[in-house]
């Protein structure tokens, strides 16, 4: 049996890559030998710590890997692939005899998305294979697009926390923001609200965000579904938008140049829900000057009402028309 090199994944002209984990030879030569048959590229390990190693060296498209094994079982394995952000995306399907409903869970607990068991049909095996391929590589699609874009959107799973994918800056935002937490992992904080949403959401309420503020400097967070189950995989996208409070009197003072500058701040804090009473405080007048500023104000974007002023400036700085 040979194996292929283990910069197979960035030949170009290579396919879809598969690592086979397992301690028994014969296993091996027969998963190796049907998906080599069916045009793979296979890889192979024979203990945890080489499989670690090759998976972050190659990066293949799916792990098939024994639950158990002599010193570091498929669990670990599975648990430690997810911990590590650079083989965190990749699908592992846990290969077992055991049935048994605890292991099942544990292999699921532990970051396994299909099991087969055996004694191995071969078949079977390269239909999973298939179509759990076909499911990353449209994932793996979307992120990229999100990277290039420059979005800031990670996915969460709900039952443990954990951050299954997230984009480049997402990553950045995450650790700028929450800069103890694990990088695979999210905040307490965060799985509290996403916890709360969801249950939202799946009732059909109105979708609420979350800010979260550092300073002068805030992260905004909507939740989405990965699909119209509403989440009921337990996997949501989270979009990341930031906001700071010189940046948006910035896009203030480019998006309405008549407004003068101490105009642009009463503007910024009624935008923020504050009275006019607390903008005087923060801005060191009183609410009456306060009050003239925004009739002012009133006047130049053509409104009435506060309400109307703080919704006309978000979508002018958000990119609407604003007509």
């Amino acid at each position: 049996m040979t194996t292929a090199p283990l910069d197979a994944h960035l030949d170009g002209g290579a396919t879809d890559v598969v690592l086979i984990v397992d301690d028994v030879p014969d296993n091996l030569a027969v998963l190796h030998d049907a998906l080599d048959e069916s045009g793979y590229t296979v890889l192979v390990a024979t203990n945890g710590e080489t499989a670690l190693q090759r998976a972050e060296q190659a990066r293949p498209d799916i792990v098939l890997l024994d639950a158990v094994m002599p010193g570091m079982d498929g669990f670990e394995v599975a648990r430690r692939l997810k911990a590590n952000p650079a083989t965190a995306a990749i699908p592992i399907v846990f290969m077992t005899g055991l049935t048994d409903t605890e292991h099942v869970v544990a292999a699921f607990g532990a970051g396994g998305i299909d099991y087969v068991t055996k004694p191995l049909r071969p078949r079977e095996v390269l239909a999973r294979i298939a179509a759990h391929l076909n499911s990353a590589r449209a994932q793996r699609q979307a992120r990229h697009a999100l990277d290039a874009f420059g979005h800031a959107t990670l996915v969460v799973r709900e039952r443990d926390g954990r951050r299954v994918w997230q984009t480049a800056l997402a990553r950045r935002l995450m650790a700028q923001y929450f800069p103890d937490a694990p990088e695979v992992a999210t905040p307490p904080e965060l799985m509290a609200w996403v916890a709360r949403e969801s249950l939202r959401r799946r009732a059909g309420a109105d979708p609420l965000t979350l800010t979260i503020a550092r300073g002068a400097q805030r992260i905004n967070f909507t939740l989405h579904p990965m699909a119209d189950d509403q989440g009921a995989e337990g996997e949501w996208l989270l979009v990341l938008r930031e906001e700071s409070e010189t940046a948006l009197l910035e896009s203030l003072a480019l998006s309405f140049p008549s407004l003068t500058a101490r105009e642009s701040e009463v503007l910024y804090w009624v935008i923020q829900g504050k009275t006019n009473r607390d903008i005087g405080d923060i801005l060191g007048t009183s609410p009456r000057t306060v009050h003239k500023h925004l009739e002012h104000v009133f006047e130049k974007l053509g409104v009435e009402t506060r309400t109307a002023a703080a919704g006309l400036a978000l979508t002018r700085v958000r990119g609407g028309s604003g007509d």
